[in-house]
Order: C-alpha cells, then structure tokens, then sequence
C-alpha cells in the first residue's frame, strides 16, 4: 500500500465533496462515531450527508475533514479496524481523552498532532 503524507491527506481533506467525506467516514468508523464527531446528536444526519440530501453546519464540516485528514494520515500506517480503536481509545497525546472527544470538542489541531505522533511512533 503507498503511504500517504500529511500533505496528501491535507489536500484530500479539502479537495474531496463534503458527502463524499461523510460517506467514507460513515464507511470506516460507523455513524454513531462520526455524528459524535461532528457534534451532531442524531446519527442519521451522517447518512443524510453522506447521501448529499443535506449539508452539515461549517463547524460540523470542519470537524468532519479533520477526522477524514487524520483517517487517511493513519491508512499509510494502519488498517480501518486499528485506526478506528485509536479514534476511540485513551491517547496519551491528549491527556488521555480520545482522539474522538478531541474532534468533538474542537482540538482538531491537538487531534492532527496525536496522529502524527502516533504515526512516527510515539
């Protein structure tokens, strides 16, 4: 598998349609992951993006494309399964929240960081 840089995943964070992002997410990490993420309370909503019958709020989007740049930076490393248990498991990057509950409340620079990290190693 060719490894993807953060240059790569950056540019496909801002380049792919927002439904085609919501899709994939809803795709690798499931619904409920993902409106959690986004900061939506009802998961279906990720669908109805995901299909394009409704676009998310800005700050929804923003938090949607930082979770698909950090996805995509983690493929290089890491399988769906495993890079799915780092968005939802302790970091100690984060002070032991998730990367999930980073997105969630906003960190999405803390949340790139953490991957990073992880990817190089630590």
């Amino acid at each position: 598998m060719p490894r993807t840089t953060a240059s790569e995943a950056h540019e496909r964070s801002v380049t792919f349609e927002v439904k085609d992002v919501a899709r994939y997410l809803q795709e690798a990490l499931g619904q409920k992951l993902v409106a959690y993420m986004a900061d939506v309370s009802d998961p279906k909503r990720v669908g109805r993006w995901a299909q394009g019958a409704q676009t998310p709020r800005d700050d929804a989007e923003r938090r949607l494309r930082a979770a698909f740049q950090v996805f995509h930076l983690l493929l290089a490393e890491d399988t769906p399964h495993v890079i799915r248990a780092w968005f939802i498991g302790m970091n100690p990057q984060l002070d032991d929240d998730s990367p999930a509950e980073a997105i969630h409340d906003g960190r999405l620079k803390e949340a790139l960081a953490a991957a990073k990290a992880f990817v190089a190693g630590g």
